[in-house]
């Protein structure tokens, strides 16, 4: 079966050492995985997320290019971008970090 890429959004919680921000509860990540399904393709964010001494909580999945193009209609190139570098690379792509904090 062939590599595909998933859009996957991760929160993390707080791990001493994982570099965010002080006062943060945890984070949102957007990334990029490749994988042959989905299943695979959180496993292995997971796994690398862990290595990098974050503490993964729940993983959303928005599926493939092609199911998130049929959802939202057009993706950006920048994304589009990160994408195919995640399929070429067969990696997982961390696009966006976005700490939480209590009040938001």
């Amino acid at each position: 079966m062939a590599q595909q890429v998933y859009t996957l959004l991760v929160e993390v919680g707080r791990k001493p050492d994982d570099g965010l921000p002080d006062g943060a509860t945890g984070a949102a990540l957007v990334c990029y995985a490749a994988g042959v399904d989905q299943d695979e393709a959180v496993r292995e964010t997971v796994a690398i997320l862990k290595q990098a001494e974050l503490a993964p909580l729940e993983v959303q999945g928005y599926g493939t290019l092609a199911d998130r193009l049929a959802q939202e209609g057009e993706i950006p190139p920048e994304e589009r971008a990160l994408m195919d570098r995640a399929l070429t690379e067969n990696s997982v792509i961390v696009a966006q970090i976005e700490p939480l904090f209590p009040d938001s």
